[in-house]
């Protein structure tokens, strides 16, 4: 089959999985929460009251103003939330425009992976790490969590995934999930005991040993000094342009994410270009 079809597949597939990534972002930090409530009263030894099952596929989804419940039609990516306008059908609350920014984001990354890999399994592995760093990218931005749910299977796909070298060799990937780690961990205890504060969470080391496992240990410099300055500009544009206080601790999750799609597609190269400068 041609390269366009390919092409095309990705971008209907990567809308349709895009909306079940919106359901991932909203309900996984409820699910943790509830769990960990669940936990504490369990060591409180207080009994747990039974909560209706909340899960990724229950209950329904629903409006948030008038509690209608979204039917098929009114569940198709970016589509529908134009054809509504942005609102509920039933009672017009406003539906988030992020809801078909994250459709769309999400195909837009399937479509670069196979125009970057080509159609196999290389391109599948990509839309998996994309996707994933994706929903981990706006659930830190939400909540400033990245869910071991997801950034521990990740790690273990990398590795298995260069099982055979398909992103890196094996050597270069377990050095690299073991070095990610360790270089984050590093900083987090460095700056916590030159001021006895947190930089940073256990989720970022996690993050970034599952690059490495996926990209190997010598994408891990060029996957802080990107994150880094990403998350520079951003944090200075949300100072100047939207009044942020400085003092304001801000989630590094969505930096290292976007530090890891840019290594994904063009780490090679800009690797090549540091070294040449």
């Amino acid at each position: 089959m041609d390269i366009e079809f390919w092409i095309f597949a990705a971008g209907i597939f990567g809308l349709i999985v895009g909306s079940f990534l919106n359901v991932v972002i909203h309900r996984l930090p409820k699910m943790m929460e509830n769990e960990w409530a669940a936990q504490c009263a369990e060591l409180r030894n207080e009994a747990v009251s039974e909560q209706p099952r909340y899960n990724l596929a229950v209950p329904r989804s629903a409006c948030p103003g008038c509690g209608h419940q979204i039917t098929a039609v009114e569940n198709i990516p970016v589509l529908s939330w134009l054809i509504l306008r942005g609102k509920c059908s039933a009672c017009k609350t406003p539906i988030s425009a992020r809801y078909p920014l994250v459709e769309a984001a999400n195909a837009l990354l399937w479509v670069a992976c196979v125009v970057h890999f080509g159609p196999g399994v290389p391109a599948l592995g990509a839309m998996f790490f994309t996707s994933c760093l994706l929903v981990l990218a706006l659930i830190d931005f939400d909540t400033t969590l990245l869910p071991d749910d997801i950034t521990l299977p990740l790690l273990w796909a990398g590795l298995l995934l260069n099982l055979p070298g398909i992103y890196t060799g094996l050597g270069s990937a377990v050095v690299g999930a073991m070095a990610g780690y360790l270089s984050l961990w590093s900083i987090y205890w460095a700056f916590k005991l030159l001021t006895g504060k947190e930089g940073m969470g256990y989720g970022d080391f996690k993050l970034l040993a599952a690059m490495g496992a996926w990209l190997g240990w010598k994408m891990l410099p060029l996957l802080i000094l990107l994150s880094s300055f990403v998350g520079a500009l951003i944090g200075i544009a949300l100072i100047i342009l939207a009044k942020r206080g400085k003092d304001i601790p801000m989630p590094f999750g969505p930096y290292l994410a976007a530090a890891g799609v840019i290594t994904l597609f063009w780490g090679e190269s800009l690797n090549q270009l540091y070294l040449h400068l």
